[in-house]
């Protein structure tokens, strides 16, 4: 059953976010004005780990939701910029840590009901300090946590973004099968 746009119209627009007035058919029902929440830029997220498999986090509080709590370097896509490339930049201007080398972990949108944002999750390693972060209103605080403290803060409730589950779950679930895998 696929919905059949008849129109669309732009409510509100900047160069963060757009929401459309969407006129669909659904199979079934009829036609519907259908909100839409659109997003001119990607996304990026990195779990960054070292060679201790310690993962580098960023504590943060978030206005909107009014927490705390701890989140992967994360940050937009430039029009026309590799993703590989703008996670690099981010991780570094964010933590003060230049990664060697970035592999994809996997892509995906991550309200895909109401919303067109697209995610790109990687995976950096071979990290070098280069400084203190350039951006000091990201965090408070910047920590290489081991593995352990991760994967407890993930399944509490100490991390509640949801690129950063996404990724981090990527990470410890099917990237690292896939490995084993190939490794066994």
């Amino acid at each position: 059953m696929e919905w059949r746009v008849h129109g669309r119209r732009q409510v509100y627009g900047s160069p963060w976010v757009e929401l459309w007035l969407d006129d669909v058919e659904i199979p079934g029902v009829g036609r519907v004005d259908h909100h839409a929440v659109r997003m001119p830029r990607a996304c990026a997220t990195a779990v960054v780990v070292d060679e201790r498999g310690y993962v580098l986090l960023l504590h943060r509080h978030r206005f909107i939701t009014g927490r705390w709590g701890w989140e992967l370097p994360a940050g937009w896509v430039e029009t026309d910029e590799d993703p590989a490339a703008a996670i690099a930049r981010e991780v570094e201007e964010e933590t003060g840590w230049r990664p060697a080398a970035v592999e994809p972990l996997t892509r995906y949108f991550a309200m895909t009901g109401i919303s067109d944002a697209r995610f790109h999750a990687f995976l950096a390693t071979g990290s070098t300090r280069v400084g203190e972060p350039v951006d000091v209103a990201e965090a408070d605080r910047v920590e290489w946590l081991p593995e352990a403290e991760v994967l407890d803060l993930l399944t509490n409730g100490g991390i509640s973004d949801g690129a950063t589950i996404a990724a981090l779950s990527y990470y410890f679930g099917p990237y690292r099968l896939a490995r084993q895998a190939l490794d066994g």
